[in-house]
């Protein structure tokens, strides 16, 4: 796994949710490929929750990318993400709080994400 590159940064949703979208370029198992995992606040409690959506288009199909992007987001924040299928056979990767905290260890990253925290607090 090589990691090429990364950035975050805030666009807003079609709820006018404020949404914290983490890109990471990396070549995983052979595979270059730009990763993103779109955080936003949810429930009740404005739970930080991040998800991405595997790309039906991608080398190897849908569980090929799933399992690259859960091993890219393992190796870089020590969590596994949860995965699941959707009903219309869509596979997506969730990721939460403590995977930002890993996030936050990467300069590339943390400004953003500390930023978006504060501004998207649960107050």
């Amino acid at each position: 796994m090589d990691v090429l590159g990364g950035g975050a940064r805030f666009e807003e949703g079609g709820s006018g949710r404020k949404l914290l979208r983490i890109q990471i370029t990396a070549e995983v198992d052979g595979v270059r490929g730009d990763y993103i995992i779109t955080y936003g606040r949810y429930g009740r409690n404005k739970a930080a929750v991040g998800y991405a959506t595997a790309k039906a288009d991608a080398l190897g199909g849908r569980e090929a990318y799933a399992e690259r992007l859960s091993a890219l987001i393992k190796a870089l924040t020590g969590k596994e993400p949860k995965v699941y299928r959707r009903g219309d056979g869509a596979i997506v990767i969730v990721c939460y709080e403590g995977h930002l905290e890993g996030f936050m260890r990467y300069t590339e990253l943390a400004e953003a994400i500390e930023r978006w925290l504060e501004e998207t607090d649960r107050r």
